[in-house]
This record gives C-alpha cells, structure tokens and sequence, in this order.
C-alpha cells in the first residue's frame, strides 16, 4: 500500500471514529440534528432490541426525542474500543463497546447498561455516514 493510500485509509478510520463520537455526544447533549445528520438519509438499519427497530432516521429520531429529550433524563454514552474495517473506499464496519448511564433527575432512579453496536459506515457525498445500526446490551443494572 502506498503512501496516499495509507494517509486516506487513516483519514476514512478517524472520520468514522469522529463520527462515532459526534453521535454519542449529541445523544448525551440532546442535540437531536446533529444525531439526525448522523445517519444517511434513505433506508436505513436501526435496531437497538427493546427501543426498536426503524428503517430511516426520522423514525428513530422521532423516538429518541421523545423518550430522552425531556429535563429530567441525563445520559452518559461511552464508546470505546472500536473495531473499524474498510471494506472499501466508500465502506466500513465497526464493533463498539457502549458503557451507558441513566439518570432521573426527578426520581434519582439509575440505569447501567453495557453492550455493543455493530454498526456499517457508507462514505456519502464525501461524508462518512451511519447506515446500518444494531446495540445488544449484554448486561443492565437499575436501582
């Protein structure tokens, strides 16, 4: 591989990371739009199991605003440890592991959650994109 090819293949693993990143943050700092531009437009896969499973982001950003977007719901995404394929110029997979933190601020009621995304990037108008989304929790506490 060459030298122009090892800095895009680097560019394409920073941009999906960044990407990755941009959406737990504005998930964290209610940021709905920017969750939105997250994801590509058209048919998509979202499927977090018990929150649902939505074929275009408007849906999935219909029930996200919904169900966090109010005062008293505090979340913390942490993702970390991405596995991240190219498996073109214009495509990728990645596997993250997800540590999730809930709080009510009305009740103080918590909620530990942590699994991971198996999610597929498509490099779109020269913008890496989120086309296919699955979470599987493997492990939740809540007092």
């Amino acid at each position: 591989m060459n030298l122009e090819a090892r800095i895009t293949r680097l560019e394409a693993l920073e941009a999906i990371q960044r990407l990755k990143h941009r959406y737990f943050n504005a998930c964290d700092l209610k940021q709905v739009e920017v969750i939105r531009d997250c994801f590509a437009e058209g048919a998509i896969h979202i499927d977090f199991g018990p929150i649902g499973t939505f074929l275009d982001r408007d849906s999935f950003v219909a029930v996200y605003r919904e169900m966090a977007c109010q005062p008293r719901v505090i979340d913390l995404h942490h993702g970390a440890n991405p596995e991240i394929d190219l498996l073109g110029e214009d495509e990728a997979v990645a596997r993250w592991a997800l540590c999730y933190f809930n709080l009510d601020g009305e009740t103080g009621a918590t909620r530990q959650l942590g699994g991971f995304y198996q999610d597929r990037y498509r490099l779109i108008d020269g913008q890496w994109r989120i086309v296919e989304s699955v979470f599987r929790g493997h492990y939740e506490t809540a007092r």
